[in-house]
């Protein structure tokens, strides 16, 4: 009897646990059902659950106040009120026909956009009759298709001096080609008389139109301002008063894990090599000027010397390597009547010149010419003296690598020197679009040598110690070239006396 009962006891235990179970399930569906009721409820009446999901509002319809948290809840309030309203984007396909002679018609329907007609980077002056938008453009929109530009010059105020005047905008592409999907436009507006210098002011309004471009029965058409003046802002002696600088730097885009010491070395050698007095560096930073190459780069900065232009933004825009040739041209056309000569090359890269000559004097020989070109000397990257082993995190780039290149029959990158004043646009490695001769013949003049992924290398760079003075090393032969070794006591001397030793505890 007692095993029966105890039997009876447990199936009545088993029985409640099962209905407590099915209680819980019952009040688990309401609340799931009550709560998709009240979901529903949120959504417009005549919008599916899926419509709510077809269209994106990527910008706010009005600002939103953060100065307290009940107006911030307000516009959050206003905001899912006012996404819940949203339009919904439907784009309407046209379907394939059967025509005469069972010829199938089919349809092409096009959704969304294309490239972008024109991204301005920056428009300037350039003379008085002058002004050049720098800018990039669909690739395949000016390779292929003939887009236009129609340059307006339209002045402030009224009088008889108010009427706009028109030019046509003569375009240069400049990238050789090298464009992805944008590509280098330099928009030249050239007015028949001098546009703007009576004090008025005004402004410069470009047309631009794909010219049957892309879709060829559709002409898409854009007009922006490019340049506002305001009245009394131009001074014409800036076109003829001789420039401020004799040397300018423009910068390739600095990107990536760039190795601080390198790039001291790179400023502190060419701070003197350019001289203090003389020169400025324009550095264009596109993500690779991080809090330690900042901490370089600042004293110099302090000092008048550098100016650094954030250009991140540019990654955007799918162009040839970091927009390399949109940078060069707004900075020749920003700087144009700042600086005697522009030069154009790398941080990886150190000018160089012959024992007993100055830099003035070989500008000076070659003053005849609108640009020069500097001829290439390759070092490793890789290879230094046994001499130096365990001395190497002691000592500068300059002093460890000391092995050069001398592979014959290789076709060299050169690097240059403009006269801006007389360039409508420029390149890499040189100009194409320049006023004026050219020299190319400089090597017993100027020339520079190229520690290449050095740069970009936060690693002590000597990976082999040889003891030679001519090896082979990977297919390439090399042969010992200790030249800017020689030139590197000076040179921290010189950092010495400019900034004191506060970079002296930088790192690779």
């Amino acid at each position: 009897m007692a095993k029966e009962k105890h039997k009876d006891g447990k199936n009545f235990s088993v029985d409640v646990s099962w209905k407590c179970a099915e209680v819980k399930l019952l009040l688990v569906s309401l609340f799931f059902i009550c709560s998709l009721i009240t979901l529903f409820e949120l959504f417009p009446s005549t919008s599916s659950f899926l419509s709510c999901f077809s269209a994106v509002d990527s910008s706010p319809s009005h600002p939103v106040d953060l100065s307290s948290s009940s107006s911030s809840s307000s516009s959050s309030s206003s905001s899912s009120s006012s996404s819940s309203s949203l339009p919904q984007i439907v784009h309407s396909l046209r379907a394939e026909q059967l025509g005469n002679d069972s010829v199938v018609k089919r349809s092409f329907n096009p959704v969304g956009s294309a490239a972008y007609l024109f991204i301005q980077m920056g428009a300037y002056r350039g003379g008085a009759n002058n002004f050049v938008a720098v800018g990039l453009a669909s690739k395949p929109l000016h390779v292929f298709a003939k887009p236009r530009f129609e340059c307006e010059w339209i002045p402030h105020g009224g009088g008889k001096n108010s009427a706009p005047i028109f030019a046509t905008g003569y375009k240069i592409l400049p990238d050789w080609g090298y464009g992805r999907v944008y590509t280098v436009v330099v928009v030249n507006c050239t007015f028949p008389g001098a546009v703007g210098l009576d004090g008025s002011g005004g402004r410069l309004v470009i047309h631009a139109t794909t010219g049957g471009g892309g879709d060829r029965e559709v002409t898409a058409a854009e007009n922006f301002v490019a340049v506002e003046e305001p009245p009394g802002s131009v001074d014409e002696s800036i076109f003829s008063a001789p420039p401020k600088y004799e040397y300018l730097y423009c910068g390739s885009p600095l990107y990536g894990d760039l190795s601080p010491q390198r790039v001291r070395e790179w400023m502190a050698y060419h701070a003197r090599f350019f001289g203090v007095s003389k020169s400025h560096f324009v550095i264009h930073d596109a993500g690779g000027v991080h809090p330690a190459v900042m901490e370089v780069l600042r004293p110099w900065a302090e000092k008048g010397m550098v100016t650094l232009q954030d250009i991140r933004e540019q990654e955007r825009f799918d162009g040839y390597y970091h927009n390399q040739f949109l940078v060069v041209n707004d900075c020749l056309h920003r700087y144009k009547f700042m600086a005697k000569w522009i030069f154009f090359f790398d941080i990886d890269e150190f000018l160089y010149l012959p024992p007993k000559t100055s830099l003035d004097s070989v500008v000076a020989s070659l003053d005849g010419y609108s640009q020069f070109t500097i001829e290439q000397m390759p070092m490793s990257s890789k290879l230094c003296q046994s001499s130096a082993y365990g001395k190497t995190p002691r000592m500068w780039g300059m002093e460890k690598l000391v092995y050069r290149d001398v592979k014959r029959g290789v076709r060299r990158d050169r690097k240059y020197a403009i006269q801006p004043r007389s360039a409508f646009a420029t390149g890499v490695h040189m100009s194409q679009n320049v006023a004026g001769r050219s020299a190319h013949k400089t090597e017993g003049r100027i020339r520079y040598f190229h520690y290449h992924g050095t740069i970009a290398d936060r690693r002590e760079p000597c990976r082999e110690f040889v003891n030679a003075t001519a090896l082979t090393y990977d297919g390439t032969p090399y042969v010992l070239d200790d030249t800017l070794r020689r030139a590197a006591g000076a040179v921290k001397r010189f950092e010495q006396k400019m900034i004191g030793s506060r970079l002296s505890r930088t790192r690779q």
